[in-house]
C-alpha cells in the first residue's frame, strides 16, 4: 500500500516553511490599514499576490511623499 506524501509542509500539519508569522501579521495589517480589507480576504490571499499588494502601497507612499525609503516588505 502506497503512503501518501504531501511537500512542503513544515510537519505534519503542513504550513509554510522560512516565512515568519511576525511578516504575516505586518502584511495584513499594513493592507487592512491602507485598503481597509477584512482579515479573511487578507488571508485568503496567496503570498505573493498580498507581497505585491504590500509592494505596490509602499511604492505609492513614496511616490506622493516624495521620498526615497526603502519597502518596509523587502528582504
Amino acid at each position: 500500500m502506497r503512503t501518501c506524501v504531501r511537500s512542503g509542509g513544515a510537519g505534519p500539519g503542513g504550513g509554510i516553511i522560512g516565512y515568519p508569522l511576525e511578516r504575516i501579521y505586518e502584511e495584513v495589517a499594513f493592507l487592512a490599514y491602507h485598503f481597509h480589507w477584512d482579515h479573511q480576504t487578507l488571508m485568503d490571499l496567496e503570498h505573493r499576490e498580498r507581497k505585491r499588494w504590500c509592494d505596490e502601497v509602499s511604492r505609492i507612499n513614496k511616490k506622493i511623499n516624495g521620498e526615497e525609503q526603502k519597502n518596509l516588505f523587502d528582504v
